[in-house]
């Protein structure tokens, strides 16, 4: 790959994980997002992806989504880089501008919980337990499944939301977004969880629709800010 392609293929991978429309999911969330991504997206904007996207990607922009999350293992400083964790007390959006370095040092990744059976953080329970679980019990264990499950629902039952969604005055609108995943992980992600709380059937199913809400409006938004940057 030239270095005028590698530094385009950079700056994809840097909108991709900047934009907080990922809500700090893990691999399969991440994909979902992008796959509800790119079908959404204009034709020059598709194109622009098209090309930036490395011949092994088959133009799959959902297969470089989860580059940050992989990379984190064998570069562990990135690792703090790509999400934000809210103290249990401070259900507001404060941050430090520095590219996409956002630090703070309570919230999810410090309470450990159970998943049913399984000691997780809760983090981790928002990253990928609650979709992989969902997977599981209403898929089939097919991601591919529930994809089309939103992208349906983004054409019929949230078809009015998705237009206001997609609103905003600004390339990114970061500070919108992020506050919504702050008020989310308050209102649904802390709320009646302790240390060692213990997170079962009650916990997934009133959580599960939350989950799906906010990896449509990722997809939404992903597409309208690549959009607006590709024209």
């Amino acid at each position: 790959m030239g270095l005028h392609n590698f530094h385009k293929l950079a700056f994809l991978v840097l909108v991709l994980c900047c934009i907080p429309v990922a809500y700090g999911w893990g691999i399969d969330g991440h994909l979902i997002v992008c796959r509800l991504a790119q079908p959404r997206l204009s034709k020059s904007a598709a194109d622009a992806v098209s090309q930036l996207l490395p011949a092994y990607a088959d133009n799959d922009l959902g297969s470089l989504c989860s580059w940050a999350d992989r990379v984190k293992f064998r570069y562990h400083w990135s690792s703090p880089l790509h999400y934000i964790d809210t103290p249990d007390n401070l259900c507001t959006y404060q941050y430090k501008t520095s590219a996409c370095r956002i630090y703070f040092r309570q919230g999810a990744n410090t309470i450990d919980v159970r998943w049913y059976r399984r000691k997780e953080v809760l983090h981790h329970v928002w990253d990928s337990n609650i979709i992989e679980t969902a997977e599981k019990r209403f898929y089939d264990s097919n991601v591919e499944e529930l994809i089309d499950t939103l992208q349906k629902n983004i054409t019929t039952v949230w078809s009015k939301q998705a237009k206001a969604w997609e609103a905003c005055a600004k390339t990114a609108c970061p500070d919108v977004y992020a506050s919504e995943g702050i008020k989310a992980a308050c209102d649904w992600a802390y709320k009646g969880v302790e240390e060692g709380s213990a997170l079962d059937d009650d916990y997934f199913l009133s959580r599960v629709p939350v989950v799906n809400l906010r990896l449509a409006q990722g997809g939404v938004r992903l597409a309208a800010t690549l959009n607006r940057i590709f024209g």
